[in-house]
């Protein structure tokens, strides 16, 4: 069967089956205000009850918990904690006279639906702590707690429906080999803490993982995301030659941590990465990543009951600057609305989010909200070397009227005789077709761009990538994509400024000479994805990376490209 790799790595093991608790709606409503009283109060102490369980995990000395395991474990926290989440299950209860159980179930389900809706990667991935901190909450809620901790004979490949991230964190992983798991993506937990743990992992495999029983033999190919039941031995042997091959290749690619990204004949090339908040910052360096190329500030905004305060998010940001250690970060501002609700802020429902009221448009009409944001990065550029990038941008009319509120933020901390860095650098995203086509006016406006293939790539071809009966049609390596990412990087050229990326493409191994041979002098990426990449760039030159773009420039389909290319690789 297959799936997506998401943590690289081949595994030879024994099936082990995690069938969840399944969860059902008793539609047994409440009598009177005693039993609303009585279910009020059992909630709030299944929610304190819960907070405290994380707690003990994170000082439980039989687990050895890395920073990534003890960050998720506070974020958990804060989710649980959040006054927004028990407001709208109070409110179920009071309200609607719902038990308990009932109205946190709709509750959770409704703020899973809400992040599973969400353009970005990372966020709908987050929608999995949402379900967590739900299901941890209602078996304390319902009395059903067991012991978190399992343990696992060696050589065992997890099969599950799903991984909750507090699974991932509080199972004994030492003689996990491997996960697979029907849902998921290259950004779920599970597929986090995989590759931190050093797990290979295949995710999104669909119902067809069913088929696997407890005892059976797996060849799990994190790599290729393929899977195996019950093997020949045949296979097996040729598996365990494959696994060896690839224990030698990572041994190489962690050796590569140091060593400058330089093409055989000089070019230097810059290898950053997307994070989002500083405790990311370990891995990025880790991995011989050169500093960030994106660093998304959402989640600053979700998960609260009002806008963080100037001062909040001043402090984010310089955790930031003051662990990047001096490197380049770029800093994108708010990137909501459509289909990032934010409970405090009555966004309107749209009927097309992807194309609605949202990122730049709302910045431009809410200065209020985007003056405090501008104050807090200029702040903490004081304390490293921040860039600001505004998303989202169709014309050089928003990157003017974005630089005069800049403009207003830099005149208002003068005022108040706050320290702040006067000469940031600016950039925007390229990820709307019209800004691609414009690249040469607006590149007379800002110091960088930086390509969004994910939503280019999305809004060239008309594709909605949530849309499973036209994901097909989702194709980076259409021409028409990139005759777009080409032109960009031609007219920063032209215009002496400099381009990066910043979409899932560019931390694909299969796009890397392609772009070098563009002139792409940034690629911004997960951390894990850097050696990888580094490997590539330094074992070619960039002449021969021109002839690749050249060939392939010539060509008029994304199949005929695609297996030009894989050939290259093989």
């Amino acid at each position: 069967m297959k799936g997506i790799g998401v943590s690289p790595g081949i595994s030879i093991g024994k099936a082990f089956v995690i069938k969840k608790d399944k969860t059902f709606v008793t539609s047994v409503l409440l009598k009177n205000d005693l039993e609303i009283s009585s279910e009020s109060e059992r909630f709030n102490l299944a929610v304190d009850l819960a907070i405290a369980e994380i707690e003990s995990i994170k000082t439980n000395r039989e687990l050895i918990l890395t920073e990534e395991d003890i960050a998720i474990l506070e974020t958990q926290i804060e989710f649980i904690s959040d006054p927004q989440l028990k407001e709208d299950v109070i409110e179920k209860i009071s309200g609607d006279k719902k038990n308990a159980n009932d109205a946190l179930i709709e509750v959770t389900a409704n703020l899973v639906e809400l992040f599973l809706n969400m353009d970005d990667a990372y966020m709908r991935a987050r929608a999995a702590d949402i379900q967590d901190i739900g299901s941890r909450i209602l078996k304390h809620l319902n009395g059903s707690v067991k012991s978190d901790t399992q343990q696992f004979e060696p050589d065992t490949i997890i099969i599950a429906e799903d991984i909750a991230p507090s699974d991932t964190i509080t199972m004994d992983t030492r003689y996990i080999t491997g996960f697979a798991t029907q849902m998921g993506s290259k950004t779920s937990h599970a597929a986090i803490i995989a590759r931190s743990k050093g797990i290979s992992a295949v995710v999104g495999c669909g119902d067809s993982l069913k088929l696997i029983k407890d005892g059976d033999v797996i060849i799990l190919d994190g790599i290729s995301g393929q899977i195996y039941i019950n093997p020949d031995q045949q296979l097996i042997d040729e598996y365990r030659a494959k696994r060896e091959d690839f224990i030698k290749q990572s041994e190489k690619l962690k050796a590569l941590r140091d060593v400058p990204c330089v093409t055989t004949d000089g070019e230097s090339i810059m290898l950053t990465a997307n994070i989002s908040g500083a405790d990311d910052l370990a891995d990025v360096f880790e991995n011989g990543g050169e500093g960030v190329g994106l660093l998304r500030t959402e989640l600053l905004f979700m998960n609260r009951d009002t806008f963080p305060s100037e001062e909040e998010q001043f402090e984010f940001y310089k955790k930031v600057a003051l662990q990047s250690k001096d490197k380049s970060v770029i800093v994108r501002t708010i990137d909501i609305g459509g289909d990032k609700q934010l409970s405090y802020f009555g966004l309107p429902i749209e009927q097309n989010p992807f194309l609605g009221y949202r990122a730049i448009r709302i910045c431009l009409d809410r200065t209020d909200i985007f003056i405090t944001q501008l104050k807090a990065i200029l702040r903490a550029g004081v304390f490293g070397d921040l860039k600001i990038m505004f998303p989202m941008i169709s014309n050089v009319e928003e990157v003017r009227a974005a630089k005069n509120i800049l403009a207003e933020a830099k005149k208002e901390l003068q005022e108040e005789h706050i320290p702040f860095n006067v000469d940031i650098k600016v950039g925007i995203m390229i990820e709307i077709p019209s800004a691609a086509i414009t690249a040469d006016i607006l590149a007379k406006e800002v110091d960088f761009f930086s390509i969004g293939t994910n939503d280019l790539c999305q809004y060239t071809l008309a594709v909605d990538r949530m849309n499973e009966k036209i994901t097909h049609l989702y194709d980076p390596f259409n021409p028409g994509v990139l005759r777009l990412i080409s032109n960009v990087i031609e007219e920063g050229y032209k215009h002496n400024i400099h381009v990066g990326m910043c979409g899932e493409m560019a931390g694909d191994p299969l796009a890397t000479l392609l772009l070098l041979g563009m002139g792409l002098k940034e690629f911004s990426m997960s951390a894990s994805a850097i050696p990888a990449i580094k490997n590539i760039i330094i074992s070619h030159s960039l002449s021969s990376a021109q002839e690749v773009c050249k060939k392939i420039m010539e060509m008029d389909s994304s199949s005929t490209i695609i297996t030009y290319l894989q050939d290259l690789a093989q």
